[in-house]
């Protein structure tokens, strides 16, 4: 679901500890065995290139999302995981149909066609008409600025943020809540990235259907739309869309690497991706690196201390569909007090440092870690953030006060532009880079399930509200119908 791609790329990694020195060679030895193993033996580029070839989309529920799962738990046996589980879930989900959208003066039956795609969980059936209102950037404020004007209306948005700094965004399916909070009748956002790029993304909150249309236009159609409505006045909306919503069937891939103990560290990305192109960056560069991490252990029979299970969430587009029911059938048995860490990798590419994600007593342990790896790679930079945030398949076990973190690393402009778009495709991938990945992750990965202790630790209820409190995410919490606490 993503993701408010800014680019600290959330590929969410998570690690742990504390009583690192860098200057311990047994880890360096180790760190170098990896790197060496990677460089050498990766495949993590080439199998990507099949899957996106052979499957094309990773939607969840549909055929290709089956043959995706299939294609991911074959290759976990293929490198020699005996402990590999599909996990099987059951929700309603939402795919595409049809959608039209025609722009005419409210004094004129001179409709003009934009092109257009449905944000998922709008309507099965829409046939609206409707004044636009424009409320620049759909915040909160911009609402309240054109509550008079907003309602039955239907709301024109930026995806992104436009002539302001110093503001947070909120996520797509944020807006869309405002929207119907204030009353609009539907919704047009207007994709950031510069030209004729379509973006697609769940306009729901809950990943249910929500009650009015919510449509994205390109940036140069949201350009040609705004100049319209200064040189010609108030402009009507026709948008018509027919969507499908029926239960569907899904399965979650886990590999175990059994541990000396049975404390867990989880490694994470989702499998899935829209139906627009094949994903081939969202998220095919996290989830074809875990895969690879998890066949980098293997090929060195490594023996951790504590069980590691690489996970491939589905779902995650229409809503964090997967990592919810992974995280509430751990709540169920009582598995969840074993996680000791979640490392989430998602869109995470070519790493330059860590992300604390507000765990400030990580901070030594992360940088002493990134010293080692330095090193090992004396290209890595080990940079430093230290700042949570939302909308990936962390956010289930983040609510439930386990312990993340994340990768920071880099993604051209180019490729950012396509981001849930029609243009994410495997031409964008760089090897280099992809496999920079896996070996930065699998070295974190191998710290953070051998170290002995661990600075970090699960959250009570309580420190868990404060938590997510201290890091600014109480509103968006909210907004997403999330928040437990009040």
């Amino acid at each position: 679901m993503k993701k408010n791609v800014q680019v600290i790329l959330f590929g969410g990694f998570v690690l742990l500890f504390a009583g690192f020195s860098p200057s311990d060679k047994k880890w360096e030895k180790s760190f170098s065995r990896l790197d060496s193993e990677v460089r050498k033996n990766s495949k993590v580029y080439q199998t990507l290139g099949d899957a996106t070839k052979s499957i094309g989309h990773r939607l969840t529920g549909s055929a290709n999302g089956e043959k995706a799962e299939e294609y991911a738990f074959n290759l976990l046996k293929s490198y020699g995981f005996s402990d590999v589980s599909y996990q099987p879930f059951e929700v309603e989900a939402w795919m595409r149909d049809t959608v039209t959208l025609a722009i005419a003066p409210s004094s004129s039956d001179n409709f003009r066609d934009i092109p257009v795609v449905s944000l998922a969980h709008s309507p099965v059936d829409a046939n609206l008409q409707g004044q636009i209102v424009d409320v620049g950037n759909g915040l909160e404020e911009d609402f309240e600025a054109v509550k008079e004007k907003i309602k039955g209306k239907i709301a024109l948005a930026n995806i992104g943020l436009s002539g302001v700094t110093g503001k947070k965004n909120l996520h797509r399916s944020e807006k869309t809540a405002l929207a119907i909070k204030y009353g609009a009748s539907g919704i047009i956002m207007v994709n950031g990235a510069p030209g004729k790029i379509l973006l697609t993304g769940t306009a729901s909150v809950t990943g249910a259907i929500i009650s009015i249309p919510a449509v994205c236009i390109s940036n140069d159609s949201g350009i040609e739309l705004r100049k319209w409505l200064i040189e010609e006045g108030p402009l009507e909306a026709h948008i018509e869309m027919h969507n499908i919503s029926k239960p569907i069937k899904a399965r979650n891939v886990v590999a175990t690497l059994k541990g000396k103990s049975d404390e867990k560290v989880i490694i994470g990305g989702h499998l899935d991706s829209w139906d627009l192109s094949t994903g081939a960056i969202d998220n095919g560069i996290g989830s074809f690196a875990v895969m690879d991490i998890a066949r980098t252990f293997k090929a060195l029979k490594v023996k951790p201390e504590r069980t590691i299970q690489f996970v491939l969430f589905m779902g995650e587009e229409q809503g964090l569909l997967g990592s919810k029911f992974f995280v509430s059938e751990l709540k169920r048995t009582g598995a969840i007090d074993k996680v000791s860490y979640m490392m989430n990798l998602d869109m995470t590419n070519d790493p330059s440092g860590i992300n604390a994600f507000g765990w400030n007593e990580m901070n030594n342990f992360f940088s002493s870690v990134g010293s080692a790896i330095h090193n090992v790679d004396q290209n890595y930079k080990n940079e430093a953030a230290n700042r949570a945030g939302l909308h990936s398949d962390h956010q289930p076990f983040m609510l439930e006060g386990v312990p993340i973190a994340g990768l920071s690393g880099h993604l051209d402009p180019a490729v950012l532009q396509c981001y849930h778009a029609d243009c994410d495709d495997f031409s964008l991938v760089n090897k280099e880079q992809l496999e920079n990945t896996v070996r930065i992750a699998a070295m974190y990965l191998y710290a953070l399930a051998n170290t002995e202790n661990l600075a970090a630790k699960k959250l009570s209820d309580t420190k868990t509200r404060d938590f997510l409190i201290s890091q600014g995410l109480k509103d968006e919490l909210v907004i997403g119908q999330e928040w437990r606490w009040e």
